[in-house]
Order: structure tokens, then C-alpha cells, then sequence
């Protein structure tokens, strides 16, 4: 190949010169068989000499670029030889024989540089297609088809067709979108399946796919190192960018289908008000403050005593809503003078209180503190809504009030008593009108057995769960949220709302699911180990909403529970005492008055079980 590319750029100088040659140089002829001959021997034998075809191109490197050119400068010296001797050597041949060299030189640098370039470019072809994920997408629907369109370009997915499980019957159709679609009835099915495409992941196109019925493939799946991947909304903005799908979560498997709720109405009920949320910086208050920022309020005033995490949540609503007026305020609910100076300068007209201590063991050691914020801290917001004229105020509650076995449990539900009988006292009159929710465990938040799991099983385990049998009931951040903001529509007031959140979920069985999610076989690479329960703990949840303990109302999660009214002169002579009691750190004394409002507080597993 060599000697070829030195004898065309030769050529190609005898063309040149030919083109500008004058009438009375050589003859043409005779000097181009000469100059040609010359040049297929003298590259020929250079080559052979410094064996530059035993180079491999891809490999070539500076050392090389000098054996080409010397390889070139020798044919050059051959050529200036013969044609000293056959003939006179002008001005015009030493021009020739330098150009000569030249395009010898840059002709053989030249095809090398695009032999590595066309190489390369073949590797890389090659690699991207060995390290596409062949996947499958689930379901052939309108969104998986347009899913499929998507990633026709994708140089991180190959589709290699469409996936119906839990069928045996012919869909009728074999091909979507030029791909096949693959119906298997079982695991057994799917797994030969997936053995003989090579399949590395599922996509499911939106969470409505991810059906209960498809757990014992989700974890086959999970077990056998197959990803399972969820899209964004295929008409999200973001749904165009592969890096948005998001790896199956925990909270996919609840078992019930996701919560709605009448987002206009509520848009059309909160639109050009000023909103208040304390404990703004938390789990539920920050998801609210999100979900208030999208719904055009006027201004939002978020309340918390969190430097940090408030420092956070205004950088990303700075970011995410730019032309949102909100206003960070640090404050303790503890401390009326502060609650007082935020209601008069900012004149709220709905109010949504998250802020409290809610972690049971920590409470549970820690009483006085429990009612000082959870009690006292909802006494002086509620308050302080009735003083400046608050249109509504939504509190915001826990499962653990009902029949409570904990300080936190009881703590809350003594907030609950105080602001019921408050709105009651006041109802027929234009005041503040009162809610108060109640929802169980929330995935995902602050200390919540989710974000602990995930740390003890990156940690190789073991996964601590206090006991075998311990059940919760689950919702989702989000869902809790809509939730909460949904109460502030609904007409009823002075009440406590309680949501359905579908069938208690085992702990153990929570965990087990983390692990096969993670690529991990339970109880042989991570450990699941029972700690015993914690003070207060209880091994079953209430189940807060049945026929027997609820009413209903316009939504189908939302009920309204069925507990006796208080008066409020009785509660709040009650009150006062139990506050004094625990600003003075007198933790005997303040769990006894708590037993003694709230007579159904049975403490569990505490050594308060001795004052019920």
C-alpha cells in the first residue's frame, strides 16, 4: 500500500508539472518513465528496508512519522540521482522532487489518519451496541408505542419488543412499531424468555403499570439482575431525556392505586391567598409548600425553626418558581410573641400546621418537650388564627392519636382536642374554621423506616426491624399532601378528617422487598434482625377509617372520625395545668395529667405503664 501511495503522489507531480510544463522542456514522455519507474523502485525498496509495512495502523506514533519520512527522503535522494545521470537537473526538477516528497509524506500520514479515524469510529459503533440494555417495554398501549419511538435513537437502550404478562391468549396481533410482542403467562415463561433475548431491563412506561399482581415479577426480576424502570409522564418535559427513568421504588408497591385528588378546585379555593405553613421545612410541610407554589397563591409564608433545611427549600422554590412571592421566617410555634409578629405583619388566610415533634421513642424519653411543641406549639397557632381572623386552619395529625400507647401519640392528641373544641365554640360564627387530618406512616419522610432501610442495606446490612409481626399503614409524601391541601375544600369544619390508606403492610415484608430491589437475597447477603419494640410501640396501627368510626365525605378517602366533643373551658383549664407542669421538667406529673385528659392513653411497652 505504501509503495502504491508513493508512486501516485510521483503521478501526481508529473501531472502538475505536466499542466505547467514549458514547450521546451524534456520530452514529456521519456521524463515521466523515468521519473515513474524511478519512483516505484526507490519506494519499493525503502519500505522493504525500514519494513514499514509490518506496522499496525491503528498503533502509529511519532517514531513511525519519522521512518515515513525518512522512507520518503531516500526516494527523493533516488530520484535527484537517476535523473542527475540521465538527464541535466534544472531549477523546475529539484521543485519536482521536493513536491514529490511532500506528497509522498502527507499521502501516507493522510489514509493512516483515516484508517484510525474510520476505525475508531467502527469501535465505537461496536461498543455502543454491546453496551445498549436490551429491553422490554411493558404493555402495548398508546404510551408505550410512543416510548418506543423515543428510544429509537437511544445509545443507552434497545428495544427489543413489547411485554404482556400474566396472559396465555394470543393478542392477535405479533408486531407494534416493527417490534415483537411477547406474552408470557408465568415466571417460568418470562425467565426463558429473558434467557433467550438477553434481556437486561423492563420499562414501564407510568406507574399505573406497576399493578400489585406484578410483584412476583418485579422481584424475579429484582433477584435475577434485570432492571426494572419506571418513565416519566410521556407528555412531561422531561420525558424525552433517558436519564430521567428512575429505578423501581418501594413506594411502587403499596399495593393500591395512587391518590387523587380535585386539583382545580382546590387551585381555584387557595389562588390569590396568602398561605401559612409551619414546620414549612419538614417532610409534609416542604411537599405542601411545593404543591401551594404551584396552585398561584399570592404569598407564602413558611414558618420553621431549621436554618438549614429552610435555607435548602428556599433555594429550590427560588429556582423551581421564580415568580413566587414567599417569605422564609424562622420561629419556634413555642414562642407566641413570634407566632404574633408573623400574623399581624403577614395577615394569613389559611394556615396549615405540620409542625411537631413525632418520633415515639425520642418522645417517649422526652415528654415535657413533646407537649410543649406538639400541645403548646398548636395551642399558640390555633390562637393565634382566631386573633387575626384566619379563614381556615388544617392541622395536621397522626394515627397515633387514636387509643394512644405513646407520649407523641397522646401529645397529638391532645393538639386534636384543643383545636376541635375551639372550632366548636366558635361554630355558627364567622371565625376560623378547624380541621384537623389523620394519616398514617409516610414513606420516604425524615426518619422514616424507608431512608433507614436503604442505609443499613448500602451498609451490607443488617436490616433492624422490631418485630416479626409489626404492621403500619403507608402513603406515599405526595399523597399525604394532596390530601391535607384537599381538606381545606371540602365544606365540613370543626372535625378531624381521617384518610383510607388501604391494608396495613408487614415491616418484615417491607424489608424483604428493599433487599430483592437491591439486588440482594434476603437473609443470606443481608440480615434481617428483630430488635424487640420500642417504648410506646405499638404492634398494629388503628385502622382509622371504617363505617363503624367514620362518616363519610365528597371524597372516597377522606372520611370524618367519630369522637366525642370537649369543652373547651374544660380543656383549656386542663391544659394550662399539664403546659405548667412540663415547662417545669416535671415528667411525672405531665404524663399523669396526659393519662388523665386523655383516659384511652395506655402506655406500651414504657415505664409509664405504671400511672395508667
Amino acid at each position: 500500500m505504501d509503495t502504491f501511495l508513493s508512486t501516485m503522489a510521483s503521478f501526481s507531480v508529473i501531472a502538475a508539472v505536466n499542466l505547467t510544463a514549458e514547450s521546451n522542456f524534456y520530452s514529456f514522455d521519456y521524463f515521466a518513465v523515468i521519473w515513474m519507474g524511478t519512483s516505484v523502485v526507490a519506494s519499493l525498496v525503502s519500505f522493504l528496508i525500514l519494513k514499514s509495512y509490518t506496522l499496525v495502523i491503528r498503533h502509529t506514533s511519532f517514531r513511525d512519522v519519522l521512518r515515513f519520512a525518512l522512507a520518503a527522503l531516500i526516494k527523493a535522494a533516488a530520484l535527484l540521482a537517476v535523473l542527475h545521470i540521465v538527464s541535466k537537473a534544472t531549477s523546475t526538477v529539484y521543485i519536482m522532487v521536493l513536491m514529490d516528497f511532500a506528497l509522498t509524506l502527507i499521502s501516507l500520514m493522510a489514509v493512516r489518519l483515516v484508517m484510525i479515524w474510520v476505525y475508531e469510529m467502527f469501535k465505537h459503533r461496536v461498543s455502543s451496541m454491546r453496551s445498549r440494555q436490551r429491553v422490554l417495554v411493558y404493555g402495548t398501549g398508546d404510551k408505550s408505542a410512543a416510548m418506543v419511538t423515543r428510544l429509537i435513537n437511544s445509545p443507552h437502550y434497545d428495544v427489543v419488543g413489547f411485554l404482556l404478562y400474566g396472559q396465555d391468549k394470543d393478542p392477535g396481533v405479533r408486531k407494534l412499531m416493527d417490534k415483537s410482542i411477547f406474552v408470557v403467562k408465568d415466571i417460568n415463561s418470562f425467565e426463558s424468555l429473558g434467557r433467550n433475548l438477553s434481556v437486561a431491563a423492563i420499562l414501564f412506561v407510568n406507574d399505573a403499570d406497576l399493578d400489585p399482581e406484578l410483584s412476583n415479577l418485579i422481584e424475579f426480576c429484582s433477584s435475577n439482575g434485570i432492571r426494572v424502570l419506571v418513565a416519566p409522564p410521556i407528555d412531561d418535559a422531561s420525558g424525552a431525556r433517558e436519564a430521567s427513568f428512575r429505578k423501581l421504588r418501594i413506594e411502587d408497591l403499596l399495593g393500591r392505586e395512587e391518590i387523587k385528588i380535585s386539583t382545580d378546585e382546590i387551585k381555584a379555593r387557595l389562588q390569590g391567598k396568602t398561605v401559612l405553613v409551619t414546620g414549612a421545612a419538614g417532610s409534609i410541610g416542604s411537599e405542601i409548600c411545593r404543591q401551594l407554589a404551584s396552585f398561584g397563591v399570592l404569598r407564602l409564608i413558611m414558618f420553621d425553626n431549621a436554618e438549614t433545611p429552610m435555607h435548602e427549600l428556599r433555594l429550590e422554590l427560588e429556582q423551581r418558581y421564580p415568580g413566587l412571592d414567599f417569605v422564609p421566617v424562622i420561629g419556634d410555634v413555642r414562642f407566641r410573641n413570634r407566632l404574633d409578629y408573623v400574623f399581624s405583619r403577614y395577615r394569613p388566610q389559611v394556615v396549615y400546621h405540620a409542625s411537631a415533634y413525632k418520633h415515639v421513642p425520642l418522645m417517649e424519653e422526652n415528654p415535657c418537650e413533646a407537649v410543649m411543641v406538639n400541645v403548646g406549639g398548636s395551642r399558640n397557632v390555633a390562637d393565634m388564627c382566631l386573633k387575626y381572623g384566619v379563614k381556615k386552619m388544617v392541622m395536621i395529625s397522626t394515627d397515633k392519636a387514636v387509643n394512644p400507647t405513646n407520649v407523641m401519640g397522646c401529645s397529638k392528641r391532645l393538639a386534636e382536642i384543643y383545636v376541635q373544641s375551639l372550632g366548636l365554640a366558635g361554630e355558627g360564627s364567622e371565625g376560623t374554621r378547624f380541621v384537623t387530618t389523620r394519616f398514617g406512616n409516610v414513606l420516604g419522610s425524615n426518619g422514616s423506616v424507608i431512608p433507614r432501610f436503604r442505609k443499613q442495606i448500602a451498609n451490607g446490612g443488617p436490616i433492624t426491624v422490631t418485630h416479626p409481626e409489626i404492621t403500619r399503614y403507608f402513603m406515599t409524601i405526595p399523597e399525604a399532601c394532596r390530601l391535607v391541601l384537599e381538606t381545606a375544600v371540602l365544606p365540613q369544619s370543626n372535625c378531624i378528617f381521617v384518610f383510607d390508606m388501604g391494608k396495613p403492610v408487614k415491616i418484615v415484608d417491607l424489608a424483604r422487598k428493599m433487599i430483592k430491589l437491591s439486588g440482594f437475597e434476603p437473609d443470606i447477603d443481608i440480615k434481617i434482625v428483630f430488635t424487640g419494640l420500642r417504648p410506646g410501640e405499638k404492634l398494629y396501627e388503628e385502622v382509622l377509617s371504617t363505617v363503624e368510626n367514620s362518616d363519610s365525605t365528597s371524597h372516597y378517602r377522606i372520611r370524618i372520625a367519630k369522637v366525642r366533643p370537649c369543652n373547651l373551658e374544660y380543656v383549656v383549664q386542663k391544659l394550662d395545668k399539664l403546659e405548667a407542669c412540663a415547662e417545669q421538667g416535671d415528667v411525672v406529673a405531665t404524663v399523669k395529667m396526659m393519662k388523665e385528659i386523655v383516659p384511652e392513653f395506655k402506655s406500651m411497652n414504657s415505664e409509664f405503664e405504671k400511672y395508667d
